[in-house]
């Protein structure tokens, strides 16, 4: 079976390579030292800076080989390239809530760049499904745990 694509947008391609570079370069560095310097203390077995600094490089490692694997399977939007006659994913979307009476802002990217607290939805979350392929004007019944919830599209833009 294939592996899943991480749909990224460049800015979230950036972020996770400066991370890897960050883990590999510096804190490999960091954690070394801490367990040399636990280390020269003698006694390994009641040793619990050895313990926690072990813990630490063990934690760096796996989210290397996360990285690494999220990287390897990675495909970049080109923001510049993006239709902005309908939406996808790289997209800022405007919506207006219409049981709310609010409008709404979302930037449309892949699974591992969602951040709710940023208004970045994911393509495979419910509202960024039904989002996805609708133009402006488009009326989107989103199916949600709390019932149906409508949105109407207002504005799709490059995301800034």
């Amino acid at each position: 079976m294939a592996e899943k694509k991480n749909i990224l947008t460049y800015a979230g391609l950036k972020q996770y390579e400066d991370e890897l570079q960050n883990l590999k370069v510096f804190k490999r560095k960091e954690v070394a030292q801490k367990i040399k310097e636990a280390r020269e203390q003698g006694d390994l077995s009641e040793n619990a800076e050895y313990d926690a600094a072990k813990d630490e490089q063990r934690d760096i490692e796996a989210r290397i080989e996360e990285l690494e694997k999220l990287l390897k399977n990675a495909e970049v939007v080109v923001e510049d390239e993006i239709d902005l006659e309908k939406i996808n994913v790289g997209c800022q979307v405007k919506v207006y809530d219409i049981d709310f009476d609010e409008e709404m802002e979302f930037k449309i990217v892949g699974s591992t760049e969602a951040n709710s607290l940023q208004n970045k939805i994911s393509n495979e979350s419910p509202v960024g499904k039904a989002l996805i392929g609708r133009r402006v004007g488009d009326v989107v019944d989103v199916e949600t745990q709390v019932g149906v919830i409508q949105y109407k599209v207002l504005e799709i833009q490059r995301v800034s």
